[in-house]
């Protein structure tokens, strides 16, 4: 037999359509869209129907050929819901007020063939909103105020057939399979444990065939395998009282419905569950869970480890129908890498790199897989994706504001057989070839130097340049820029020395060449502490001398130092040597400082920024000459250690010998 994809539906704000599989892709015929915007849409679980919501009416089709059964004049429906054979149809809308008092009966049922209201409730909730079916449609359950509600389908207008209260229920869920089982989950309240319970539907007033207590859980997601034997439960709190996670603590525990086995889950990965989900076939479960990068485990019925998948960006999980092929994958704020693994062999079939998937399934028959970026999730790039389980893409079809698609559900033994070998994929259709020769290529920036914003443009400094991009070469020891407007502080290692640029300082200060020496340089620390001790311990009511109070007692002379830096200096120094006693001043002789021994600079040493206006312009290129001929030492003493170097930095040290031809040009 053929492989064939089966018929999907999509909704979109301007659009609905049903579209047929591989390999045509081909809208099917006779369906027309409406005018205006649907609300919802939904297949019946055999596949059998389709119904949409516009405003005023509810549409029901035959999925097969798109011919249309039942049109139900109903308005403001926001959800509808087959039962599993599609025999029945539930309609919820908003509760409200009504004029006479009476409760607004917003949940009703309607037959399919006839149209005709069967039954109708008031719903107030929108989570969980229909009845629950059993799979021969022989009971249906609801939950209202802890009390499960009873109902046979083939009697609706008898009422409540049966009826179980469970004090603090806050969720059931009905079992699939011949045997069916209701599970009943209590929310922690008050100190009090939460629990889940199971009930046999036919014997709902009798004990439960298995329950289990727990702590920190205050919301329960419920899942049972195919034939209802097993149940799981993901259990969450609101808050995480180790604050380690934003979502809350997660814990998840397995049940049997025959009560004969029931055991909490343990994980070996601290973290939050992601995702879990049942195999088709109910022998086994895979969980995702830990904190990125997440674990995937493969569990028995009796929770033993069957296989581990280690450690990826994964937080989903999904079995094909078959229980051949496994996808793991990452989305939401992952990369949407989608790992396809086969089951029997456990070895990775492909990857699939699907960004920005908001919505993933299977195909009925196993082969495909639908991913869709929908919308409010994300507003651009909607659209949908079909690929083939070996990896290549299959079908695209981009759809402005696109909210909702879903495949036509299929039994499994209505489609063809697996195989023992993974099938090989169909030539993709036309979509994907206009796609693909629409999209312009992406041109691949080449990655360089990470530069902060501050930096980047035209106007950027040449310390944040590379070498081959005219910036400096590389300094020794750091690529930091030296900061050549701070000096050394006082009494700290190098003062009065060279500073990191090589230039001289005199006490503290800097000496710009060609600048007249001073003639009273500032004392030295040492005699300054001598001249603070002396106040505290010196005596005398002398007057002061203009030489004691630091005034020059002769006339000023450019090397006095009494319009120099180094004379102010000494004029705030000599004056904090004043004290105030009883009214007067009393001045205490200071010893003359210490003769100090002037460094004279090196030939063409460059200058300090600042002191550029006294140079002509032949020492400016005599010094940035020097500046290369520095860089080029350094650039041979790295290339000296083995470092490897680039090749601006080898046309740097080429051209050594005409720099040093420019600056013996200059006769300096």
């Amino acid at each position: 037999m053929a492989q064939i994809s089966q018929q999907y539906s999509y909704r979109a704000q301007k659009a609905l359509g049903l579209v047929n599989g591989t390999p045509d892709y081909a809208p099917v015929a006779g369906f027309e869209g409406p005018e205006v915007s649907a609300k919802t849409q939904s297949y019946s679980l055999d596949g059998r129907l389709y119904a949409y919501v516009l405003p005023t009416v509810v549409r029901i089709f035959q999925a097969e050929g798109a011919k249309v059964l039942q049109e139900l004049p109903l308005s403001n429906i926001v959800e509808i819901n087959f039962s599993p054979r599609g025999t029945y149809l539930s309609t919820w809308e908003r509760p409200v007020k009504l004029e006479d008092g009476a409760q607004h009966k917003n949940l009703r049922v309607f037959s399919v063939s006839t149209g005709e209201e069967l039954i109708s409730f008031t719903q107030k909730s929108q989570d969980g909103w229909d009845l629950q079916y059993t799979i021969s449609e022989s009971h249906a359950i609801r939950l209202v105020s802890s009390e499960i509600q009873v109902y046979r389908p083939s009697e609706w207008n008898k009422g409540i057939s049966d009826k179980l209260k469970v004090e603090g229920s806050t969720s059931i869920s009905l079992s699939p399979g011949l045997n069916p089982s209701v599970a009943v989950f209590v929310a922690e309240k008050k100190g009090a444990p939460a629990s889940i319970k199971i009930y046999g539907l036919s014997t709902l007033g009798s004990p439960p065939t298995c329950q289990k207590t727990f702590f920190k859980a205050d919301r329960a997601q419920i899942k049972w395998n195919t034939l209802g034997t097993q149940v799981l439960l993901l259990t969450q709190t609101e808050v995480d009282n180790s604050n380690k996670s934003y979502y809350g603590e997660t814990g998840m525990y397995l049940l049997s419905a025959a009560g004969n086995f029931d055991c909490r889950v343990t994980l070996d990965k601290e973290g939050p569950i992601h995702d879990f989900a049942w195999s088709p076939n109910s022998k086994e479960f895979g969980v995702v869970y830990g904190y990125m990068p997440a674990k995937t485990m493969i569990f028995d019925q009796r929770v033993r480890t069957l296989h581990d998948f280690g450690m990826a960006p994964h937080n989903f999980i999904s079995f094909n129908p078959q229980s051949r092929l496994i996808a793991l994958a990452g989305f939401g704020n992952l990369a949407g890498k989608i790992d396809i693994f086969d089951r029997r062999s456990l070895t990775k079939v492909c990857t699939i790199d699907a960004p920005n998937t908001s919505f993933c399934d299977w195909s009925p028959d196993g082969r495909f897989l639908l991913t869709a970026t929908l919308s409010p999730r994300l507003r651009v790039d909607n659209g949908i994706k079909v690929w083939h389980c070996t990896g290549p893409l299959m079908h695209i079809q981009m759809i402005d504001e696109l909210y909702h698609t879903c495949w036509r559900p299929t039994p499994v033994e209505n489609v063809p057989q697996f195989g023992q070998a993974i099938p090989f994929a169909p030539p993709p259709c036309d979509s994907v070839k206009s796609f693909h020769a629409q999209q312009k290529p992406a041109a691949l920036k080449p990655a360089g130097a990470y530069r902060p914003p501050g930096a980047r443009g035209l106007a950027t400094p040449s310390i944040f340049k590379r070498e081959d991009e005219g910036g400096p070469g590389t300094m020794s020891g750091s690529s930091t820029p030296p900061r050549y407007s701070r000096s050394p502080v006082p009494g700290a290692p190098g003062y009065g020395q060279a500073n990191g640029n090589g230039h001289h300082q005199h006490n503290g200060r800097r000496h710009v060449p060609g600048a007249p020496p001073s003639g009273s340089p500032s004392p030295a620390p040492d005699s300054r502490n001598k001249r603070k001790k002396g106040k505290k311990e010196g005596s005398g009511t002398g007057p002061s001398t203009p030489a004691e109070e630091g005034v020059p007692d002769g006339p000023t002379t450019p090397g006095s130092g009494a319009n120099t830096p180094g004379g102010r200096q000494n004029g705030r120094q000599d004056g904090q040597g004043k004290k105030r006693s009883n009214g007067g001043i009393l001045s205490i002789p200071m010893p003359p400082p210490p003769p100090t021994i002037e460094i004279e600079a090196p030939p063409l040493t460059p200058v300090t920024p600042g002191g550029d206006g006294s140079l002509d312009p032949i020492a400016k290129k005599a010094r940035n000459l020097t500046k290369k001929l520095k860089a080029i030492e350094e650039l041979k003493d790295k290339s000296k250690r083995g470092e490897r170097l680039e090749a601006t930095q080898l046309r740097k040290i080429d051209g050594e010998a005409e720099i040093r031809k420019e600056l013996a040009t200059l006769g300096l």
